[in-house]
């Protein structure tokens, strides 16, 4: 058992985040796909269900096509998001969460819904933020 200079066990958490601070740690480009902007509303967008493309775009306001093409592939290259392709003319593309999307997203939503009931907080305490309109 390892034991951290003031006499406490060092425990699974302890070594995760000890790597992820790490410069060269891989585990920062998914914390990256998976916290940045786009990325979150993405798996929060998905974890109600399928959708396409278009749907997606038209409920993340503000996502541009190449933005949201972007966060697509990376979060699917992850191993998060799934993309299924039918062969039909027009093309038919729908993107949904794999086992492992559901779990990051159920994370990243439950921050997501923090930073929403607390956000007058935070915008009081000098948080540069707009308060929601």
């Amino acid at each position: 058992m390892n034991i951290h200079d003031d006499g406490t066990a060092i425990g699974l958490s302890d070594k995760v985040h000890g790597e992820l601070l790490s410069a060269g740690c891989p585990s920062r480009d998914v914390l990256k796909h998976v916290t940045s902007q786009w990325g979150v509303l993405v798996l929060i967008v998905l974890e109600g269900g399928t959708h396409r493309f278009s749907e997606l775009r038209r409920k993340i306001g503000g996502v541009s096509e190449r933005m949201l093409a972007q966060a697509l592939q990376l979060l699917e290259a992850d191993g998060f998001v799934l993309r299924r392709a039918y062969p039909v003319v027009p093309p038919h593309v729908e993107y949904s969460l794999t086992p492992l999307g559901e779990e990051v997203a159920e994370k990243v939503r439950i921050l997501a819904d923090w930073i929403e009931i607390n956000f007058h907080r935070i915008h009081a305490s000098g948080g540069n933020a707009e308060p929601p309109g």
